[in-house]
């Protein structure tokens, strides 16, 4: 099964999409050996409950578009503080590391301050989520390719930079963090050429017992989003691979989610 947490050593750890259960087993074994945990503010409180009891345990979270949320070099000067004072440490983050999750960035940190790290894989919210509610991210009749994009600039911000060309051309889509965005993403993409009639969805708690799932088509998922008032977290499909949710919904065993 491996060896617990080192001293002076971080561990960027993947929690998962939201089910507790749905951590590694080397994430977490990682978490329960750790003598500090710093965690997101999404991750489930139950799973916080794996940590030694003698860890100290630190919420790090951003929440709100980072409105009273942690500053980002904060958490980076306390991984280097803690590690260097000989503590393990779990920097315990949502779905996995490295997808929107800062992990790279938090790497860098690291290895510029010679700290010993590891990066412990999660499963990402695109798969977890999409497969809670019957949604394969990708199939063979449904396309080659889809991408893993962040929805958290306004699209009409010039801190977005995508190409809405290039993603409109693409089988399959999923973003992430962009419940706020769902209208504008849409309407950007349809603008690109994608058709009206473009199955997508909206899968809000996925794994979570709250879990909803809107599924819509392109041209009508942002008024369902306005109606529904999601608030998140939640990600946002579009491409063929929804459609195979009429299929496949009924016969998924929710494991707690609503399917």
């Amino acid at each position: 099964m491996g060896r617990a947490a080192s001293p002076g050593t971080v561990y960027l750890v993947g929690a998962g999409p939201g089910a507790t259960d749905l951590i590694t087993v080397r994430g977490l074994r990682i978490l329960a050996s750790a003598d500090v945990v710093l965690h997101d503010a999404l991750v489930d409180p139950g799973l916080l409950l794996e940590a030694d009891p003698r860890a100290e345990v630190v919420s790090v979270g951003k929440r709100g578009y980072c409105v009273g949320s942690t500053r980002q070099e904060h958490i980076n000067e306390a991984l280097v503080r803690y590690a260097r004072l000989g503590r393990s440490v779990c920097r315990l983050k949502c779905g996995d590391p490295c997808v929107f999750g800062r992990g790279g960035e938090e790497a860098e940190v690291l290895a510029a301050a010679g700290v010993p790290f590891a990066i412990v894989p999660g499963v990402t919210s695109a798969v977890g989520a999409l497969a809670a509610a019957g949604i394969p991210l990708t199939h063979r009749d449904a396309g080659q390719a889809v991408a893993l994009v962040t929805g958290h600039h306004d699209p009409d911000s010039p801190d977005c930079t995508l190409d809405w060309d290039a993603l409109a051309r693409l089988p399959g889509a999923v973003f992430y963090m962009a419940v706020r965005h769902v209208a504008k993403i849409a309407a950007r993409l349809a603008a690109a050429g994608l058709a009206p009639s473009t199955p997508a969805a909206v899968v809000e708690a996925g794994t979570l017992p709250r879990q909803k799932v809107y599924a819509s088509t392109l041209a009508e998922i942002g008024d369902a989003m306005a109606a529904a008032a999601v608030t998140g977290p939640a990600v946002f499909v579009v491409g063929e691979v929804v459609k195979y949710r009429e299929k496949l919904h009924g016969f998924v065993a929710s494991e707690g989610a609503r399917v």
